[in-house]
Parts: C-alpha cells; sequence; structure tokens
C-alpha cells in the first residue's frame, strides 16, 4: 500500500505544479506578449491556448482533488486503526480548504467565464471578447495566489 500512496502523492504534487505553472506562465509570460497582437488576433490565440489549457486543468484539478482525499483519508484510517485519534495538521487543512477553493473556482473560469468568451469570440465581438478575458485573467490571478499560498504553508510545514 505504501507504492500507491507514493504513486498518488507524485500524481499530487505533479499536478499541483502543471496547475500552478501553468497559470503563472499564461499569466506572467504569455499574456504580456500577445498584447501587441491586434484584438482578434489576440483573442483567437487565447481563445485556442484557453482551450488546451483548461482541458489540462480540468484533468489534473480532479487528479490533485482525488488523489488529495484518497491520501488524507489513508493517512486518517492508519492512525485510527493504530488507536490513536485522527487531527488532520493545519496545514493538510489549509491545503484542503485552499485546494477545493481552487477547482470551485476554475469550474467557475472554464464553464461559466470561458463559455461566455468563446460565445463573442464566435461571434466576432472582439470588445466583448476582450472584456470576458479579463474577468478570466483576474480569476486566473486569484487562483494561482490561492496555489502559490497552498505551496507556501505546505513547504513551511
Amino acid at each position: 500500500m505504501i507504492l500507491l500512496y507514493d504513486i498518488l502523492k507524485t500524481v499530487h504534487v505533479l499536478s499541483v505544479i502543471i496547475w500552478v505553472g501553468g497559470m503563472f506562465f499564461t499569466h506572467f509570460i504569455l499574456r504580456p506578449a500577445v498584447v501587441e497582437l491586434d484584438l482578434e488576433t489576440r483573442m483567437r490565440l487565447m481563445q485556442g491556448v484557453l482551450k488546451r489549457f483548461f482541458s489540462v486543468v480540468l484533468a489534473v484539478s480532479l487528479l490533485s482533488l482525488a488523489s488529495g482525499v484518497w491520501m488524507l483519508g489513508r493517512v486518517a484510517k492508519q492512525t485510527v486503526q493504530a488507536g490513536a485519534g485522527f487531527n488532520m495538521p493545519l496545514a493538510w487543512t489549509i491545503m484542503a480548504v485552499l485546494g477545493v477553493v481552487m477547482v470551485a473556482m476554475f469550474f467557475h473560469i472554464r464553464f461559466a467565464l470561458f463559455k461566455r468568451f468563446n460565445r463573442y469570440v464566435g461571434g466576432s465581438e472582439w470588445e466583448s471578447a476582450g472584456l470576458a478575458l479579463t474577468k478570466i485573467r483576474r480569476w486566473v490571478f486569484i487562483n494561482l495566489l490561492l496555489g502559490v499560498v497552498i505551496v507556501v504553508v505546505t513547504l513551511l510545514s
């Protein structure tokens, strides 16, 4: 069972690296570089990039959530079976709560905001698409900050 735990922990950490790293890259590297493009080109490029990125994030966010819940449950079960009471460490609580918030925020970004953005791009409504993309960017930035907080709390515990 140790091997399964190690595999899930690796999946969990790699999922977080992909997700948080992708948000950082998109926000601080890609976005400033595409500002120089004309509005239509920029919106179409970001639509393609975000479609691919959000597909990956959908997978890794669910992998992260599932692996985290499994690992937490496994440790709790082993602790109780050993005759001790399980008290979840504060860092794990912060990680779990903020992780669930991050997934919920991602779902809002992907299934509400990005859907609206796609509708505007599909209708060649470039100004509206730009405003929708700004909302996506703001939500992604908040999610990035939460991800960084989780990483820092985890490393400092």
